[in-house]
């Protein structure tokens, strides 16, 4: 990779070009499917922010089409990034399936003695759940009920009956199931294998690449250690894999100079992020969105230290051009914006986007600034 920095930009520009790429300013016109794979994962843990993340970067949208898509097979959703849910693009999800896979946690003495489960039981195992979820989606006490019919799984009903929250896990890193449809509020477990869109677990060497190459397309300028960040913290693939993948862009990597720092972005990017001109946009972002998340809360040219607690306790920011500059609530129809930026509050902008976020949950929303 080029380590020379002749090209110049400032933070102001990174963000904007940034924001661009995020569907941000201007708000795209992508689908669902395409809002997820261009951030490359979308974070589930609550439904809600999850709809909102997808639905605040396209132009027009509905409510339930992010759980649509999931029941199309336009989106998967499984364990992925620290463990948590996420929904990943079915085209590319399994290159980031790839790296978490990478440290077998499966073959840990502590799961092989807990689950009683030898790395030789796993492919056996694994094929048990296929045929168990071939008929269609299941419960976690369904197919726990189904693997007890086999006398070498009986003893981990009482696992799935207990939820088999970590146990299920590994079955999603492999591609061997997602989350199915829920059914009455109680998630579901499918065979990932039966989506025609999915492309399947890649092998690792090129699975790493392809994830490091995304990560700086839609994230950068990023740094080696945004990267490692990303891929590396919750993942498997290990430092030495990543610093291997990130030098093996080679010449498609250009060093950037980004107000003394030295970051990058892929070459075909180079010219599109020289002319981003500075952005002024406001956007009122669900917790723990991607715009966050990506870079990670410590990153103080997005999340300055001094606003970095609420947002990693799942506070909804406020963005202006790419910075966060304060946090926003809504208790019924009352949405209150809470300014933390010693600058000028552009009010006008900020009355503009809470009417935009009106719309989006089809609400008549009074707004406080404080």
């Amino acid at each position: 990779m080029s380590t020379s920095t002749e090209i110049s930009v400032t933070w102001a520009q990174a963000l904007a070009w940034r924001m661009e790429r995020q569907l941000l300013a201007p708000v795209g016109s992508e689908s669902v499917a395409g809002v997820v794979r261009r951030l490359g994962a979308v974070l589930s843990m609550d439904e809600s922010l999850a709809e909102l993340a997808v639905r605040t970067r396209r132009s027009t949208s509905r409510p339930g089409e992010l759980a649509q898509a999931l029941v199309d097979g336009a989106v998967i959703k499984v364990f992925a990034f620290r463990g948590s849910m996420h929904y990943l693009s079915p085209e590319d999800g399994g290159s980031y399936l790839a790296l978490r896979s990478a440290g077998r946690q499966w073959e840990l003495p502590s799961w092989v003695d807990y689950y009683r489960l030898t790395a030789a039981d796993w492919p056996d195992f694994r094929a048990a759940v296929r045929a168990a979820l071939s008929e269609g989606p299941l419960t976690v006490a369904e197919l726990g009920e189904v693997l007890a019919g086999h006398r070498a799984y009986r003893h981990l009903k009482a696992v799935f009956d207990e939820g088999a929250g970590t146990l299920v896990k590994p079955l999603t890193w492999q591609g061997d199931m997602s989350f199915g449809p829920p059914r009455d509020g109680v998630a579901t477990f499918q065979r990932l294998d039966t989506n025609p869109r999915w492309r399947g677990i890649p092998d690792l060497e090129d699975a790493g690449p392809r994830a490091v190459a995304a990560y700086f397309r839609t994230y950068g300028p990023a740094t080696v250690d945004h990267v490692h960040y990303w891929l590396g913290n919750g993942l498997s693939a290990g430092r030495k894999r990543l610093g291997g993948w990130v030098a093996g862009l080679g010449d498609r990597l250009v060093a950037v100079d980004v107000e003394g720092s030295t970051a990058y972005v892929l070459r075909e990017d180079v010219d599109a992020l020289q002319s981003a001109e500075p952005s002024e946009a406001v956007r009122l972002l669900p917790g723990h969105d991607q715009w966050v998340i990506g870079p990670g809360t410590k990153d103080v040219h997005v999340t300055p230290t001094s606003r970095r607690e609420p947002v990693t306790r799942k506070a909804n920011p406020v963005i202006v051009g790419g910075v966060v500059c304060g946090t926003w609530a809504r208790k019924g129809d009352e949405l209150t914006v809470s300014w933390l930026d010693e600058g000028h509050r552009p009010d006008a902008a900020i009355e503009a986007e809470a009417a935009r976020l009106a719309g989006i949950l089809g609400r008549d929303l009074h707004l406080t600034l404080t």
